[in-house]
C-alpha cells in the first residue's frame, strides 16, 4: 500500500504550452483518479512546481507557473512546494516532510518523463523510499530525437526494477 502521492510539474506553462504533452487529457484524468484514491485513503498529496528565476515565464506566481486548473489538488489541504532542479529533493524540504509523514512508499506522477520524473524516481530510491511509477500517469513532449511515446516507454522500462515498481495506475492502492 502506497503512503503518499507526488505530482510533479503539472503546470500551465508545461501542460498547456505551445507543445502539448503526449496524451495529456488521458494522463490528467489518470492523475485525477489517483488524487481521488489518495484522498479517500487519507494519504498525503505533495505537489511540485518547477520555478524559474524572477522575470522568467515560470517565475513564482506567474500565470505559466500555476498548477493547471484541471488538476484536482487543493492548496488548503495538499502540500505544495517549489523546486528549481529536476529532482524534487534537491534544495527542497520534501524528504524531511515525507519522513515526518511516515511515508515509505511514494507514487510519482506528472511531467516531464525524461527530466523530473526520471530524476525524482532515482533520487527517491537512493534516499530509501520505495517508489511506485504508474506507467500511464506521466508524460512529456516529442523531441527531435524521439517521440514522447518512445521516451515514456524507455523510461518505464529503464526505471523498472532498479528504481521503481512499474504498475498501471489502476493497480495503485493507497
Amino acid at each position: 500500500m502506497a503512503d503518499a502521492l507526488l505530482i510533479i510539474d503539472m503546470q500551465t506553462g508545461l501542460y498547456d504550452g505551445p507543445q502539448k504533452p503526449y496524451e495529456r487529457e488521458r494522463v490528467l484524468g489518470t492523475i485525477n483518479q489517483l488524487i481521488a484514491q489518495a484522498r479517500t485513503a487519507g494519504a498525503p498529496i505533495f505537489v511540485a512546481r518547477h520555478t524559474g528565476p524572477a522575470g522568467s515565464p515560470i517565475a513564482a506566481g506567474s500565470p505559466l507557473w500555476q498548477v493547471w486548473p484541471g488538476v484536482a489538488v487543493d492548496e488548503s489541504r495538499d502540500v505544495f512546494f517549489n523546486k528549481t532542479r529536476p529532482s524534487c529533493f534537491l534544495g527542497t524540504d520534501l524528504a524531511p516532510q515525507l519522513k515526518a509523514a511516515q511515508v515509505n512508499e511514494l507514487v510519482i506522477v506528472g511531467m516531464k518523463t525524461q527530466f523530473c520524473i526520471d530524476t525524482t524516481c532515482r533520487v527517491a530510491a537512493e534516499l530509501g523510499f520505495s517508489v511506485v511509477l504508474p506507467e500511464d500517469a506521466h508524460t512529456c513532449m516529442d523531441t527531435p530525437a524521439l517521440s514522447a511515446e518512445a521516451i515514456i516507454e524507455h523510461h518505464n522500462a529503464t526505471l523498472a526494477g532498479a528504481f521503481v515498481k512499474r504498475v498501471k495506475a489502476n493497480e495503485v492502492a493507497f
